[in-house]
């Protein structure tokens, strides 16, 4: 089932119900506005297909506002470009079907130049070349009027809609103001082992288009590593019979498994036995100090199969 669910791309449940109700409310509110003002320059069918591109515009903005494809240059230039791309494409290539393929092809490779990568906007460039007498009419105007309106107004309504929720502001910038942010806060900032040059440096060495910035990436290690911190093992937690590792990955996994101790008040003389058993020093025994033990190890480990996992609590 698992392997079903990472085949599908099914993601976790990581929001809450507050977080999806204020997205749909965002939705509504900017598509509804859209539709009064495209209704202004065009009717019908090619009033749909204007809409049915911000219609997506406003998935990103109001279900991912700290998304980098739902930033305002993204959605702007994303837009803009691949509109002006598509009425060119309609005026200089005959074929209709050739042209809408074109429109698209260039104006991905326009955004991903401009660093502007807008899904949407391909859906603008489409409705540029197949969206009937009505924006054909318009020609060049189609960038400024419904274009680029629609994407002013779903701007505004994006920065007023999440403005109130300080974990989701709009633009992404609004998310850092450090001194409006309480601890519980999902953007709580404390000081980054790994500088965000190096976060930068690992976006740029995937070689394809990541949908994370060094911000989401900074913010999500502040997060885990102080978690990592609170859910550190204590004295109390190392027992016999159990297995503990380090956290190191790849030829430094280290399991080690407690085969015996030797209780005392005494932090100094609270001994445990333990034995390797898989990584450096397999199959070796020493003997430490209970609280040495915990202060090298980082979790409970169980083996399922051949493959070491970290226990969780309800194992037991």
């Amino acid at each position: 089932m698992k392997q079903i669910i990472n085949l599908l791309g099914i993601q976790g449940a990581t929001s809450g119900h507050a977080e999806k109700i204020i997205s749909a409310i965002g939705g509504f509110l900017g598509i509804g506005c859209i539709f009064l003002v495209t209704s202004q320059f065009v009717q019908g069918l090619s009033a749909a297909l204007i809409v049915a591109s911000m219609g997506a515009s406003a998935v990103l903005l109001f279900a991912v506002p700290n998304g980098p494809l739902s930033q305002p240059w993204p959605v702007m230039c994303g837009h803009v470009v691949s509109a002006l791309i598509g009425i060119s494409c309609y005026k200089l290539i005959p074929d209709l079907y050739l042209a809408a393929a074109i429109a698209v092809g260039l104006s991905i490779g326009g955004m991903h130049y401009l660093r502007c990568i807008h899904p949407p906007g391909g859906a603008s460039a489409l409705a540029a070349v197949v969206g009937g007498a009505d924006v054909h009419a318009l020609g060049y105007n189609f960038v400024f009027t419904p274009v680029l309106i629609n994407v002013l107004v779903i701007l505004t309504v994006a920065v007023l809609v999440n403005y109130p929720f300080a974990w989701r502001r709009y633009p992404v910038s609004l998310c850092y103001k450090e001194e409006e942010l309480e601890e519980g806060d999902c953007r709580y900032r404390t000081k980054s082992v790994i500088p965000r040059s190096d976060l930068k440096y690992a976006l740029e060495s995937i070689g394809s288009f990541a949908d994370v910035t060094e911000e989401e990436l900074e913010a999500i290690y502040r997060i885990a590593s102080k978690h990592n911190q609170q859910t550190r093992l204590t004295s109390e937690d190392i027992r016999p019979g159990c297995y503990y590792s380090h956290g190191r990955l790849g030829d430094d996994f280290i399991v080690r498994m407690i085969i015996d101790e030797s209780r005392n008040d005494n932090a100094e003389k609270d001994m445990v036995i333990y034995k390797t058993i898989k990584g450096n020093g397999q199959g070796t025994t020493a003997c430490i100090t209970r609280q040495s033990f915990a202060q090298w190890a980082k979790f409970e480990v169980i083996n399922q199969g051949d493959v070491w996992k970290v226990k969780e609590k309800n194992e037991d």
